[in-house]
């Protein structure tokens, strides 16, 4: 529900925008100044007419009519030539400033960790950075310019139309007064209607990119017809919402016309009564028509631009919410290098919950002393704790107690670019981006050469299938690796952290998309990867962590057990049962 400040009738955010504008103030001055003489321009053509009107015609000269009308002819070149500068000057920083602020959200939500994702969907983000944008674009590079102009024009205006009659002048003057209270009004309305249209459209988006990503299981379950009816009931409430604003904003449009107008008409009325009684010259009611239409044409002008104004700003106050948010995880105000040697990784009485289950731990009083160069591996149960060790690890999350240590330094201690850059991961769910192979392999190491490429491909058991592919290492992958199999997806995601060649090296279910010719390759691979490195292995494969130096056993966020997989035969009973659901071992450890 907006609140009382969200819903005034004011453009306030839009001062947020002032760091993107005042990079740019030379190209805003030269804009001002082209509107400033366009808009003088503009003015003085009515001016121009009377003269015409009562030194040219009235005096059957036609030395003066000529000499009038070539004026004319050089205001309106003027007139043109300022209004075209106004337009690119303008519309350049319009495109300018909408592309520096995509950038700044987008660097910004780049910088965010894990945690803001858990509560924010990647649809709305894009919404925002797209829909959004956009209106701010349309305020900047047309809006703003147009409001300026008109502003100028009715002031302006209003000057001249006083100093042509003052009487008929102030009838204008009372009207534009009645005008400006239904702008108020109803601006109020469109700015909270405009920010409700502009959260459903982000709905729709967020819902709409959710099932894209998930179109294969959408269609094995039949569902298609029912995300169709719910994206189709978001893009109706859109609509809806929409309607209600557009109904608003015509609204006030017509009240400002009628009121204008009817004003013009009476006005010019009483103005013929006058030109009449030889009370003003013809030529002075054609400079005060002039006048009233110009500015009445200024007015309802306005009141548009206020309706954008307000959009805008709803735009600028999401966009704002962006940038204004924080990610938990922070560098340190001085960093402290990682030391190339030292006593490995160590979690010192780690506790940590997920933001978004605050009451469940992931980790309780969890500590682990891993060697330099020891291949440990971590087995147990879903929701064991597992995947978060990692995820702490890479400072995705901070704990909210203890500390996790790297050659004796703390990881809050370091820099994020460090730390990560020391660290190679291999993730169950392979992410391909829709780049070619070779993008893909190098992405951590976009300096490595192809030579480089093929020897870690070799390595992760993927150059036989990628020498089969169209255009080899330059085959165009398409979005998230869509044209490969999802063991092929997971050699390329192996393949990327064996070329970075890491200290530390993560594997969550690293194999697990593999059949067993290519698993037993990749793990060889991997094995001869692992060597002279600190290596943490996820598994629920227990066959592929049989020669891990060492294998901890977790269970609720501790460790219940620890040693090599024959002794944890004997020694864990959860590991024996883990052992006897896959290889059937457990008769064997009772026997032992």
């Amino acid at each position: 529900m907006p609140t009382a400040a969200a819903s005034a009738p004011r453009v306030g955010p839009l001062f947020a925008l002032a760091p993107f504008l005042r990079p740019y103030a030379g190209r805003w001055a030269l804009a001002f100044l082209a509107l400033v003489t366009s808009a003088g321009a503009t003015l003085a053509l009515p001016m121009a007419f009377r003269y015409l009107i009562d030194r040219g015609f009235a005096s059957g000269d036609r030395t003066h009519i000529d000499r009038y009308f070539i004026a004319l002819f050089v205001v309106s070149l003027i007139l043109a030539g300022a209004t075209a500068l106004r337009f690119y000057w303008v519309s350049w920083l319009g495109e300018r400033v909408t592309a520096d602020l995509r950038r700044a959200v987008y660097d910004h939500i780049m910088g965010m960790s894990p945690q803001f994702f858990e509560t924010t969907q990647t649809g709305e983000v894009l919404s925002r950075l797209t829909t959004d944008t956009t209106l701010i674009q349309t305020v900047v590079g047309t809006s703003l310019s147009l409001g300026l102009r008109n502003a100028l024009l009715t002031a302006g205006g209003i000057a001249m139309l006083v100093m042509t009659s003052p009487v008929l002048s102030g009838y204008i003057i009372a009207v534009l007064i009645v005008v400006v209270v239904p702008i108020v009004f109803f601006g109020r309305r469109v700015r909270r209607l405009s920010r409700a249209s502009q959260d459903k459209v982000a709905n729709a988006s967020a819902l709409a990119g959710e099932v894209l990503n998930a179109m294969p299981t959408v269609q094995s379950y039949t569902q298609e017809a029912f995300e169709a009816q719910r994206f189709g009931t978001a893009v109706d409430a859109a609509f809806d919402t929409a309607l209600t604003r557009i109904r608003a904003r015509a609204g006030l449009t017509a009240v400002v016309i009628v009121f204008v107008f009817a004003a013009i008409v009476f006005v010019l009325w009483l103005g013929a009564q006058a030109v009449l009684a030889r009370q003003m010259t013809a030529g002075q009611l054609s400079q005060f028509i002039l006048y009233a239409v110009f500015t009445a044409g200024a007015v309802g002008t306005l009141a548009e631009v206020w309706g954008d104004l307000q959009r805008a700003a709803g735009a600028t106050d999401r966009l704002m919410q962006l940038l204004a948010a924080r990610s938990p995880v922070t560098e340190a105000q001085k960093t402290v290098p990682m030391p190339a040697t030292g006593e490995g990784i160590r979690f010192d009485n780690v506790g940590f919950s997920y933001p978004s289950r605050p009451g469940v731990a992931a980790l309780s009083a969890f500590s682990l002393d891993v060697r330099p160069g020891e291949h440990v591996a971590l087995v147990g149960p879903s929701g064991a704790g597992k995947t978060t060790l990692f995820q702490l690890l890479l400072r995705f999350y901070d704990p909210q107690s203890g500390s996790i240590l790297i050659n004796g330094v703390p990881t809050r201690q370091m820099s994020l670019a460090t730390l990560r850059h020391a660290i190679g991961v291999v993730l169950q769910d392979s992410v391909i981006f829709s780049g070619s192979v070779l993008d893909n392999i190098r992405y951590g190491m976009p300096e490595a050469t192809l030579a480089q490429v093929r020897r870690a491909a070799d390595m992760a058991a993927a150059a036989g299938f990628i020498e089969q592919l169209p255009q080899g290492y330059d085959t165009f992958l398409g979005e998230r690796g869509v044209r490969l199999s999802g063991g092929q997806r997971q050699r390329l995601a192996i393949a990327r952290a064996i070329l970075r060649n890491p200290p530390v090296l993560l594997l969550d279910e690293a194999t697990s998309a593999l059949d067993a010719a290519s698993e037993r390759l990749v793990q060889t691979a991997l094995d001869n990867a692992a060597q002279n490195r600190t290596t943490l292995v996820i598994a629920h494969r227990l066959a592929t962590v049989q020669q891990a130096d060492r294998i901890v056993v977790m269970e609720q966020g501790r460790i219940v057990a620890q040693g090599r997989h024959a002794d944890l035969l004997r020694s864990s009973p959860l590991y024996a049962q883990l052992a006897a659901l896959q290889f059937g071992e457990l008769a064997g450890s009772d026997a032992a």
